[in-house]
Order: C-alpha cells, then sequence, then structure tokens
C-alpha cells in the first residue's frame, strides 16, 4: 500500500493509523518496528515526523500461522463413533481459544483426547466445533470428526433440524404455562460486548415451556429454533424474567449463591451424518443446578407445577 502525505508533523504512527482503515496506533508502531513501513523507500522509527510529499509504503506481513494447542483435561464424552462425538461441557469451561484463553479451552482438551480426528472445517483454532455455548452454560454440544460429519451436521444447523433442548432457572412467575418469543436480535446499540432485541436485526425464535414455578422463580424448558448468540438469555430478559445468576442481562447481585447463568444444555437431537439415523443424546442436571432446585423446593416446599 502506498501513501502520500499532504502535510508536515504527524507522527509516522499516528499517521498512518488515522489514513488506514483498521488500523490501530499500537498496530502501527508495530509495522514500523517490524521494517514493514518506508518513507522515501528506507525504514525509519515509528516517531518519524512527516513531510509534505512522503511516499510511504505499507507492506502487511503475511499472518502469522497459529494452532491450538492439545491439554489434558477431563472431558464428559457422552455419546462417540467414527464421525462425531457429544461433549457435556462443564460450567465455566471456554469452547475455543480466544483473548485470555489460549490453552484451557475445550479444543485444547478435545486435541489432547483424540488428537487430528476432529473436522478441519473451522480450522487450526476450531477443530471440529460445530456450534457451541457460552462459557458459563453447561451441557451438550456435538463434535464432527471429519469434514463430511461436520458439513452435514453444520447443515443441519442452519436448516433447524438439529434439535437443542436447554433447561434453565428465571427470575419471576410467567403467565402462561408455555409461549414463544420470536424477536430478532443483534449486537446492543451501545454495548458493543452484550446482545439486544434489535428491529432489523437477525430472526431469533425461541419457545419455552414451565417445568415447575416457585416463589420467586420458574424452572424452565426451551427449544431452539434459530442459534443467535446469548438466545436463551437475551429474549428472557426481554421478556422481564432474566436467568438466576446472569449478572450482563439480568439482576446484578447473585442470587441463591448463583453468580453466573444458571443454564443447561440438557438434549440434542440429529440425524447421524452418515446413516441418516436418528441421534438423541440427553444429559441430566448438573449438581450447581439440581443445588439451587434443592434450596428452592426447601424454601416453598414444592415445585408448583
Amino acid at each position: 500500500m502506498e501513501l502520500i502525505c499532504p502535510e508536515a508533523g504527524w507522527r509516522l504512527d499516528q499517521y498512518l493509523a488515522q489514513a488506514v482503515p483498521g488500523l490501530t496506533r499500537s498496530a502501527a508502531q508495530h509495522l514500523v518496528e517490524r521494517g514493514c513501513v518506508t518513507v522515501a523507500g528506507k525504514p525509519v522509527k515509528k516517531n518519524y515526523r512527516t513531510q509534505p510529499g512522503d511516499v510511504i509504503r505499507l507492506t502487511l506481513p503475511e499472518p502469522e500461522p497459529m494452532a491450538a494447542q492439545p491439554r489434558e483435561m477431563p472431558l464428559d464424552i457422552v455419546y462417540e463413533d467414527d464421525d462425531l462425538l457429544v461433549i457435556n461441557k462443564t460450567k465455566g469451561l471456554v469452547v475455543h481459544p480466544a483473548a485470555g484463553h489460549w490453552d484451557d479451552t475445550l479444543v485444547n482438551g478435545l486435541l489432547y483426547a483424540r488428537g487430528d480426528r476432529l473436522s478441519g472445517v473451522n480450522g487450526v483454532l476450531r477443530p471440529g466445533i460445530v456450534h457451541r455455548i457460552d462459557k458459563d452454560t453447561s451441557g451438550l454440544m456435538v463434535v464432527a470428526k471429519n469434514d463430511l460429519a461436520h458439513t452435514v451436521l453444520a447443515s443441519q444447523l442452519k436448516d433447524h433440524t438439529l434439535a437443542r433442548t436447554y433447561e434453565a432457572i428465571v427470575c419471576g412467575s410467567p403467565a402462561q404455562d408455555a409461549g414463544t418469543v420470536d424477536a430478532p436480535i443483534a449486537r446492543h446499540p451501545t454495548e458493543r460486548k452484550r446482545m439486544a432485541v434489535v428491529p432489523g436485526g437477525k430472526p431469533a425464535v425461541t419457545h419455552w415451556t414451565v417445568v415447575a414455578r416457585y416463589r420467586g422463580y420458574t424452572h424452565l424448558r426451551f427449544r431452539l429454533e434459530t442459534g443467535r448468540t446469548h438466545q436463551i438469555r437475551v429474549h428472557m430478559a426481554y421478556l422481564g424474567y432474566p436467568i438466576l445468576g446472569d449478572t450482563v442481562y439480568g439482576r446484578k447481585k447473585p442470587e441463591l449463591g448463583q453468580s453466573s447463568q444458571c443454564l443447561h444444555a440438557s438434549a440434542l437431537g440429529f440425524r447421524h451424518p452418515r446413516t441418516g439415523l436418528p441421534v438423541v443424546v440427553t444429559a441430566p442436571l448438573p449438581d450447581y443446578f439440581q443445588a439451587v432446585l434443592d434450596k428452592l423446593h426447601k424454601r416453598t416446599g414444592q415445585g408448583l407445577d
């Protein structure tokens, strides 16, 4: 990329950051330090002050290869064959490497347990990952062991034939015993780390059913028709019944000992990618979820179905 600077007095890194879309000042400094920026054909320092008519050439380096590394960890594999496996993910486990979690994720554990027997469709940082669930959501995820399985399962996910059932405890008590939320979801307009119901967002549909009612709380079961980021959490907050422990979308103070969402992926149903036969896998409520139900039973005497 070649730039001709029209003004004098710019620090080179500052000029590059404002002249190149998407380039931050720190990234510009890094590129100058690596010798990727020249002025009149010669490398310069990042604090070089520009002159009118300076010919600045920026060469972007090839991206450095990065791959997730294997790490031994306990994994609860509840179903497995030659084409796929289903993991019962524990609460608190990040699914794939990202900033702050490069070597302690589910992917790192899968690489240790199954090595190169994972699909490569999603690249070296997400081998085998067809879909994901939040760090603080527990429960079932299907993982592809080859590209054929990955492609077929991803297609089922897209056309909504991969059935996903979740359970949660929400704050409050819905008036009905069942319902559907059909409300589009997109990035929050001002808080970019959150999602929200936004007109013009991506279609999102969540079906819910009451399992049991307690004083101040309700145990719900959900069936997802779509799979937007934080969908259940956003939809229930939108209805006014945020998930217990969800301090991002719900009440800010922990309740009943929960400082993160009480949400569990309890069942998966899909057609086997090779045989076409139906596969249904279930996972019981984990200890943290059952402990909350026990507290609620003691407070109210019983769940009021």
